[in-house]
């Protein structure tokens, strides 16, 4: 039987002399590039350096090692005689196997110490070319290094389903140099060209209607963050669907923002839960208790809740079960979920929360128990605008009560800044115009996604009054500056005498003199810092 042979050519070398030495173990013969075969050879495994196959070594202090006529016809070759007579006659084996890893070129940009010379200098030009030519001649092609167990097992298993496992390398191999070229194109054009290059991991049943398949959600496959959507994983239940999706990553703004606030202004993080209707938070508490804040939480908005998706940053057990399902319904009768997230949900309450059809989604990730200022979103947001696309920073603001620039006509108590704190957070990461409703550490009423500010106040006033709330002592959060009094007199008139808002309106003075006029605490912050719009 005719032996093959292996490339190998790495930048990270952990691993990679036990990978080849299975492959000798299967038949291979193995050629590697300088430090990988100097790395091989001292593991004692048999293995030829690549110079003896291009006629010399690497050259232009190591910038010019693969970039071979001779190594890239042994990767293009195709299997027919012609292309076998030819590589016999300038004597090189066809390579039937090739792994390769990239200089890591995004960590260096993300260097603060990092030049152009310095990028430069770990561009990798190679590598791509070799993953490339590998890709194109249908090779078995390795460019991440968890693939190579698969691949050795895939070899020992007598080569199932050889096409289509071939194409899932080949495609990757092509993503992985899209999106290093990508980077490159970002980083040399000061961000003129931009995008994003996804692995699907989610396949969803269909988009936000029945109609609009296929829909899915992809990883950017460039992204290392805990808290990335491919780090949740499913317990229990159907996969999320596209409107699922689009509901977990608001409240992971949601969450994030708060515990974010909390680290910032406090030193400390709450336990946290939100619960989201169409991305909006319906019901949101913090406390010291989880079941006291699954409580608060449910009493937000009882009736909007209901079919709703639940995230928290603390552990579902049994009793966060039984409150989840029966707390403020009717005996006998139990609340339906689409969804639970949290840090850990136990085996019991697993079996507590599950729905006919598997339509409640349970599903945990042990990065939310360690929620801080650290853990906002800081990758750049896109969004599809027909014809290509709009990109902007992400959410990344967050209230400072210690703000030179905030105004303060009376100076609170820390529950009651607290309070305003909290309304915060949950108002920016709501759809605008929003006026949001906190009292006690739990929201009582969110008017969101209003075309006048006016109607987001009554919004908010018509939601708590549907659940029973009182607005003694309650706080008010404006996503943006109130233009006229008209939605102060609302808010007013409803009982609210402390406000948060921003500034900058034309009538900025005409409503301070109202408020001060009427006892109501005013705190405000320049607009063009703090304005908190969201999700246009």
């Amino acid at each position: 039987m005719e032996r093959k042979t292996a490339l190998l050519s790495v930048y990270n070398k952990e691993g990679i002399a036990n990978f080849a030495r299975q492959l000798v173990g299967l038949g291979w013969d193995i050629i590697a590039s300088g430090g990988t075969a100097r790395k091989i050879k001292r593991e004692g495994v048999p293995v030829k350096d690549i110079a003896t196959f291009v006629g010399g070594k690497a050259i232009l202090g190591h910038r010019v090692v693969t970039l071979s006529r001779e190594i890239h016809a042994a990767l293009l070759s195709r299997d027919i005689p012609e292309d076998k007579k030819e590589l016999a006659r300038i004597k090189i084996p066809r390579i039937d196997l090739l792994c390769v890893d990239l200089y890591p070129l995004q960590k260096e940009m993300q260097d603060s110490k990092s030049t152009t010379e310095s990028i430069i200098e770990k561009t990798d030009v190679g590598g791509p070319a070799l993953l490339r030519s590998a890709a194109k001649g249908r090779r078995i092609v390795i460019c991440r290094p968890e693939d190579r167990s698969a691949v050795l097992k895939w070899l020992k298993n007598n080569e199932p389903e050889k096409e289509k496992f071939i194409s899932a390398l080949v495609s990757k191999a092509e993503a992985t140099v899209s999106d290093y070229c990508l980077s490159s194109a970002r980083y040399h054009s000061n961000n003129t060209f931009n995008g994003i290059i996804g692995e699907k991991i989610i396949e969803c049943a269909y988009g936000e209607n029945a109609w609009q398949t296929p829909a899915g959600f992809y990883k950017n496959i460039s992204a290392n963050d805990p808290l990335g959507l491919e780090n949740f994983k499913i317990i229990s239940g159907m996969a999320p669907s596209y409107n699922n999706i689009c509901d977990i990553d608001r409240m992971l703004q949601t969450i994030t923002h708060i515990a974010a606030a909390y680290d910032y202004n406090f030193n400390r993080v709450p336990l946290i839960a939100v619960g989201v209707k169409h991305g909006n938070a319906c019901g949101a508490a913090i406390g010291k208790n989880p079941i006291t804040v699954l409580e608060k939480m449910l009493e937000g908005d009882p009736l909007a809740i209901f079919g709703g998706f639940v995230m928290t940053n603390f552990l579902i057990g049994k009793k966060e079960a039984a409150v989840l399902l029966n707390y403020l319904m009717p005996h006998g009768q139990r609340r339906l979920l689409d969804g639970v997230i949290g840090s850990e949900i136990k085996s019991d309450a697993i079996e507590m929360l599950k729905r006919k059809g598997a339509k409640c989604r349970l599903i945990s990730n042990a990065a939310l128990k360690k929620l801080n200022g650290k853990s906002l979103d800081h990758n750049n947001r896109f969004r599809y605008a027909r014809g290509g696309f709009l990109m902007q920073p992400n959410y990344t603001f967050i209230l400072n009560l210690r703000d030179k620039d905030l105004i303060k006509t009376r100076q609170l108590s820390a529950s009651q800044e607290s309070n305003l704190l909290f309304a915060w957070a949950i108002g920016s990461t709501s759809n605008s115009n929003t006026i949001t409703l906190v009292k006690n550490s739990r929201l009582i009423g969110n008017g969101v996604g209003q075309q006048a500010r006016v109607y987001g106040c009554k919004l908010a006033i018509q939601r708590f009054k549907d659940s029973g709330h009182n607005l003694k002592n309650a706080a008010a959060y404006s996503d943006s500056f109130f233009s006229f009094e008209d939605g102060i007199k609302v808010l007013k008139k409803a009982g609210i005498s402390t406000i948060l808002a921003t500034n900058g309106s034309v009538n900025d003075e005409r409503m301070m003199s109202y408020c001060k006029k009427n006892k109501i605490t005013l705190y405000l912050i320049p607009d063009k810092k703090a304005r908190g719009f969201f999700g246009h």
